[in-house]
Order: structure tokens, then C-alpha cells, then sequence
């Protein structure tokens, strides 16, 4: 069933997200709008929209939200084998997404130190002053 729905949500996905499915939708609206007049505005004509529009958008965060997953989680494994192919680079980052809310706070303070460091080292090379940033790991 899982292997099922996501191939379902990725076609979905693609389909929703294609230019022809937002001109269809304006298609729909405009012929909704055209029929107002020979509905007279009534309470059915607009509940009829506004339940489609309901439903619709029900499923349509389902779809998005496992589309979303998934990227995110090829975009993790794509960055943590860059991190592991590269020697210089902290394996300590591989799994930072399952870490906890403090140890990324953690994590943002040592980078941001970092970053600190290295501009006031390229700022003491562009001023010709002696400084070494190597070295500097999170």
C-alpha cells in the first residue's frame, strides 16, 4: 500500500504542479463563475465550490506533505555522503536532522563562532596582519 501511494503522490505531485493543472483550475473557476447567473447566485451554486475546493485541498496536503518527505529526506542522504567523502568535513552533521532542538542550537553557535573567526581572519589578511584560522572545527 505504501509503495502504491507514493507512486500515486508523485505522479499527483507532478500533475498539480504543471502549469496546464493551474490553467485547468482557472478553466473550472471561470466556467463556475459563468454559471452564476443561471443558478442565480444561490446557496447550492456557491456551496458547490466551496466543498470541492474543501476536499481538494484536503487531499492535496496529504500529497504535498509525502512529496516533501521525500525530498527531504534524498536531499539528507545526498548531504551526508558529501559530508563522508570529504576528510576535512565533521561527521558529527551526518544525522544532524534527528538532533534535538539544543543540540542545533549548539550546532548554530559553534558554526556561527566559526564564521566570526573566519571573516575576522580574512579581514586581518586583507589588512596584512598575521592570523591563522585553520584548524577550527565545530
Amino acid at each position: 500500500m505504501a509503495g502504491w501511494f507514493s507512486r500515486f503522490a508523485v505522479k499527483v505531485s507532478r500533475i498539480a504542479g504543471h502549469y496546464l493543472a493551474f490553467a485547468a483550475a482557472i478553466t473550472i473557476l471561470l466556467i463556475w463563475l459563468m454559471t452564476g447567473p443561471l443558478f442565480g447566485f444561490s446557496d447550492t451554486w456557491q456551496l458547490v465550490i466551496n466543498t470541492s475546493t474543501s476536499i481538494i485541498t484536503f487531499l492535496m496536503v496529504f500529497l504535498i506533505q509525502n512529496s516533501q518527505n521525500r525530498d527531504l529526506r534524498a536531499i539528507h542522504f545526498k548531504l551526508d555522503e558529501l559530508i563522508h567523502a570529504i576528510d576535512a568535513a565533521s561527521d558529527q552533521l551526518i544525522d544532524a536532522e534527528d538532533d534535538t532542538e539544543d543540540e542545533l542550537d549548539s550546532l548554530q553557535r559553534s558554526y556561527a563562532d566559526l564564521a566570526r573567526i573566519n571573516r575576522e581572519g580574512r579581514k586581518q589578511q586583507a589588512t596584512g596582519t598575521a592570523g591563522s584560522t585553520e584548524d577550527i572545527t565545530p
